[in-house]
Parts: structure tokens; C-alpha cells; sequence
């Protein structure tokens, strides 16, 4: 029974004769056609030169065929050396050879050259933008040639990042480009402050009664200036009267960061001031709409506390909360100062005095940290615990403020209120911008304008994450501090959980006119988180549609 045969046997037996001796004597003979007597064995002299003369040909032929070959294969083999040479040299799979008398290491020179230049371009231009007074419309197009200039330097860089690249040229260049949202200089060293030296028998009880806990934030900030300034010690509100502050700040922070203790919480005001309950003198900071900013509820809420207020309420000038005067230190040391134990002067949250020294980063108190008014340390470990499981080290936080907004917006001319497929395409530009595609919303809107702003967020095809704070589940520990401390569910501690969050992103984008907002951009200021990219929403734009009015 026949082997079946091979594709491979198959194949060579139609590439090769099958050999058999009859061919092999064959192949002895010069010409078979002319020696027709050769296969029967007659005529043995010619059979003689008959292989005389075909070793001489064999002999011939051996020598044309290495005449030919050899040139060959050497051409082949150089040919091979050098096309593979090339060829990884092509795709960086050898380091280029630097030579420093060749064409290449004076382009290589140039580009180094230009990137410094570049460099000092982007110095510049962040300088410029830190210092700019202009409209959002300026700044935004600052931010864009700090964008395009990083853009250029990441080009030139590009031709520099070969596999095992060797050491640069010159070692003094640093081809690490700079981020493309650079935190902003706050020139921490360069800032103005005023010592706090409070005259342990005197204080400052603070009165805050205007908006929600932001306001009452800032109003809690400009006492503590106003403390400091008239040599007082500051009397934290009761939460019977205001809000929890105990919960969302650290009281004892504040003093360890004066140095001494310049603040005390409303609990131990009594013993203090030897159970003396009552405020000595009340000089209003603001006339109008009424004295100290203060109404009748508020008034009968310190009552109910056993405060009584032993005086009248004088007003030391007309000032007004729709159109505040700007005053100097001169000018409040000059009205306020009292020789009463107990001194109250109303809400000061409009109050505009020294506008440039109290926004400072920091603030305008001389203090070792980065600044006093701060979350407390559960809350500031839980917005760190959060960052860790859920955004990284490089996020946008966006304050996307809605609930309440249009009226408030639409009552200001220009309206801050944007459709939101207009507040999409600004926040696509910033993403693209920074380069990072990832977002934290911090905001009050309605599931549906939500889920509308998430589907028009994209980025190279790709939808951006708006990554919120969800629901307790007890399967992350994220939020166990809040939960083993029983912070959990007070929405004043979540809103300051939101406000740490933001304040700790790469950039944040917020909301016009919010003071929510504005309280993240102070501590965005102490603590060094600001950057050249952070902005408004849609900043230097007009909402395409506005409603009309009522």
C-alpha cells in the first residue's frame, strides 16, 4: 500500500528531477544528440575526451559561478549590515550617535535654546495673568497662549524622547515641560499682616446673621480682623443663634496658629467674663436697611441665651449693605475704639474694608499656617480619603450652582445664569486646556440638568466623568470618620466636605457670585492649591439666552 505523500514531499518532487543512476551517467556526456554510440559503450577513446572535456567546463563554470557569487553575497551582507542599522536607528530601537562638531547637535542646541526662551515666555505670561485687572475675556485668552506655549515646548520635546536616550547635551537645560495649569505664585513671604494681641479682659462678640454658612464664614473672617484691629478677643457664635461652627471648624486651630488664644467658643464666654452674660456697648458698622444688620429675631434669640444688650444700638456712620463705602484701618480704629468689656459692631459680611489686605492668601492676620479659618481635621482627612478612592491627584472640581440661581443671576446685569449647553462647551475648553479629564461636581441642580450637563461633556470622543459624593454604603471607609464621629448626614459638614474637595483639585471652575464659591478660592489661596487655569464659569461670556422678567 502506497505512503500518501506531503504537501512538502509533494511540492519537491515537482521542483526536483527524482534521481536515478541512468541520469547521473547522462550527465557525463557533452552532447548526447552527437554521440549516439555512447550509451551502448562503443568508442572508448571518444568516451575518454568526452570526460576530459567536460571536467575542464565543470572546472570553468566553478570558477565563472564564484566570480559571481561572492561579489554578491559580499554586497549582500553589507547591504543587510547597513539596512538594519538604519532601519533601528529609524524607529529609535538604537540611540543615536551625538556628535558635537555635527549638523545634529546644533539643531539639538537650537531646540534646547528655544525651550528655555519658551520657558521665560510661559514666566511671563503667568506673571502677566497674576497681576491682570482685565476682563474674564483677557484672561481667557492669556490662558490660552500659556496653553499654546506649553503645546510648543511639549513639540520640541518630542524629538528629544528616544528609547535609552543618552544624557543631554547641555546638562544645565531641564526638558521636563511645565504643567499646563501651573499653580499660581502667592508670594506668601510678601504678605501684609497685622499682629493679634488681644487684651485678655477684652472682647469682640461676633454677630452674623446675613445668607447661609458661607456668609457666615467671611462675616466670622472680617471679625476676626476687626478683633485684631481694636485689640480684642472674639466670641464665637452660640449654635442656638447661628450655626454649629464647633462641628465644621477647629476653634482650637486658630489658636495655635496666633500663637495665643485669641478666639473662644460662645460656651465659654461665661466663665470668662465671670458670668457677666450681657454685651457692654453695641456700635453698628452698618445704618441701613437697619442698625448692625441685626432684626428683632435675632435680638430675642440672644435674649432667650440670658444676653442682655445693655445699651442701644448707635450707629457710628451711614453705611449702607447695597452700597458699602471703602474704609482703611484709620477709620474703623478710630470709630470702634471702646473702652467696654464686651463689644458688639453687627453683621460685617458687606463690609469693605482693606479689600486687598483681608482676601490675601492667608489672610491678613500674622499666623504660622497656611490659613485660620479651615475645616476641621475629620473633615479635611475624609476629603483626602475621598480624593484617594475616587479622583486621584489630578481632578477639575466644578461648583455648579442652580437651585435659586436663575433670578439671582438674571437680577445682575450681565446674567451668571447659562444655559447648560453653553456652560458645557466652557467646561470642555477648560478640560481640554488643563488635560485632565476628570471632573468632581460640587452642586445643587436637579438630577435632570445633570444628566443633561454629563451627555455635552466630551472630550476626543470620550465622555468626561462628573464624579459626585454618593450615597453611605458601608462597604467603603472613605467616610468612617464622619460616620464613627456622628458627622454624617449634617448638611453643613457635607457642604464643607464639598468645599475641601474643591478646594483641593488640580483646577477649579466656580460659580459667579456665589460666595460658596468664593470661600473655596480663599482656601484655594491658603492653602497654595490655586491655579493660573482656575475660573468662573463661561468667565468673560454673556448666557446666549436670558428669560425676561417678571
Amino acid at each position: 500500500m502506497e505512503r500518501e505523500c506531503s504537501d512538502e514531499e509533494e511540492d519537491r518532487r515537482h521542483l526536483i528531477s527524482p534521481k536515478s543512476p541512468q541520469r547521473r551517467a547522462s550527465i557525463f556526456q557533452i552532447d548526447d544528440s552527437k554521440n549516439n554510440n555512447s550509451a551502448s559503450g562503443s568508442g572508448s577513446g571518444s568516451g575518454i575526451m568526452g570526460n576530459y572535456y567536460y571536467l575542464m567546463l565543470k572546472k570553468k563554470k566553478t570558477r565563472y559561478i564564484l566570480a559571481i557569487t561572492l561579489p554578491l553575497l559580499l554586497f549582500i551582507v553589507v547591504f543587510i549590515y547597513y539596512f538594519t542599522s538604519d532601519f533601528k536607528s529609524l524607529f529609535g530601537l538604537a540611540p543615536p550617535a551625538y556628535n558635537n562638531n555635527n549638523e545634529g547637535d546644533m539643531m539639538r542646541e537650537s531646540e534646547l535654546q528655544a525651550l528655555n526662551l519658551l520657558k521665560r515666555q510661559q514666566s511671563g505670561l503667568v506673571a502677566l495673568w497674576n497681576h491682570s485687572d482685565s476682563s474674564g475675556f483677557i484672561k481667557s485668552r492669556l490662558l490660552d497662549q500659556i496653553s499654546l506655549n506649553n503645546k510648543i515646548q511639549n513639540a520640541l520635546l518630542s524629538s528629544h524622547h528616544y528609547h535609552h536616550q543618552q544624557p543631554p547635551i547641555n546638562n544645565n537645560n531641564n526638558l521636563t515641560p511645565p504643567p499646563l495649569c501651573p499653580k499660581v505664585d502667592q508670594n506668601f513671604s510678601q504678605r501684609r499682616t497685622l499682629p493679634w494681641n488681644p487684651n485678655k479682659d477684652k472682647y469682640l462678640f461676633a454677630i452674623c446673621t446675613s445668607g447661609q454658612m458661607s456668609n457666615h464664614l467671611i462675616c466670622l473672617e472680617k471679625h476676626m480682623f476687626f478683633a485684631a484691629l481694636l485689640d480684642r478677643i472674639l466670641v464665637i457664635p452660640s449654635s442656638k443663634v447661628d450655626y454649629e461652627f464647633t462641628r465644621v471648624l477647629d476653634i482650637d486651630h486658630i489658636n495655635l496658629c496666633v500663637g495665643r488664644q485669641v478666639v473662644i467658643p460662645f460656651e465659654d464666654f461665661p466663665q470668662r467674663n465671670k458670668n457677666r452674660m450681657r454685651i457692654d456697648q453695641v456700635l453698628c458698622y452698618f445704618s441701613l436697611p437697619q442698625p448692625c444688620y441685626v432684626d428683632d429675631d435675632h435680638l430675642k434669640k440672644l435674649k432667650a441665651l440670658g444676653v442682655s444688650i445693655t445699651t442701644e444700638l448707635n450707629t457710628v456712620w451711614t453705611e449702607d449693605v447695597k452700597k458699602p463705602t471703602h474704609r482703611t484701618i484709620h477709620e474703623v480704629t478710630e470709630k470702634f475704639s471702646s473702652n467696654a468689656d464686651v463689644l458688639a459692631i453687627g453683621d460685617v459680611f458687606f463690609a469693605d474694608v482693606e479689600k486687598r489686605w483681608v482676601e490675601q492668601p492667608g489672610g491678613p492676620i500674622a499666623h504660622k499656617c497656611q490659613t485660620l479659618i479651615e475645616p476641621s481635621r475629620v473633615i479635611l482627612l475624609t476629603a483626602q480619603r475621598f480624593i484617594q478612592t475616587f479622583l486621584g491627584d489630578k481632578f477639575i472640581a466644578l461648583h455648579f450652582r442652580r437651585h435659586g440661581f436663575l433670578k439671582f443671576c438674571n437680577a445682575k446685569n450681565p446674567s451668571c445664569f447659562f444655559p447648560i449647553p453653553q456652560a458645557a462647551e466652557c467646561i470642555t475648553r477648560l478640560v481640554e486646556r488643563a488635560n485632565i479629564p476628570v471632573i468632581y461636581l460640587s452642586t445643587d441642580a436637579a438630577e435632570s440638568e445633570t444628566g443633561l450637563l454629563q451627555s455635552l461633556i466630551t472630550l476626543n470622543g470620550k465622555t468626561v466623568p462628573l464624579i459626585t459624593r454618593p450615597a453611605r454604603n458601608s462597604a467603603e471607609k472613605w467616610d468612617a470618620l464622619l460616620y464613627r464621629k456622628k458627622l454624617d448626614g449634617d448638611p453643613q459638614v457635607e457642604a464643607m466636605l464639598d468645599k475641601t474637595i474643591s478646594a483641593l483639585s488640580a483646577v477649579f471652575i466656580g460659580a459667579p457670585g456665589s460666595t460658596f464659591t468664593e470661600d473655596i478660592l480663599r482656601l484655594r489661596r491658603g492653602w497654595g492649591t490655586a491655579s493660573v487655569c482656575d475660573e468662573y464659569l463661561c468667565q468673560g461670556e454673556v448666557p446666549n439666552f436670558i428669560a425676561g422678567d417678571e
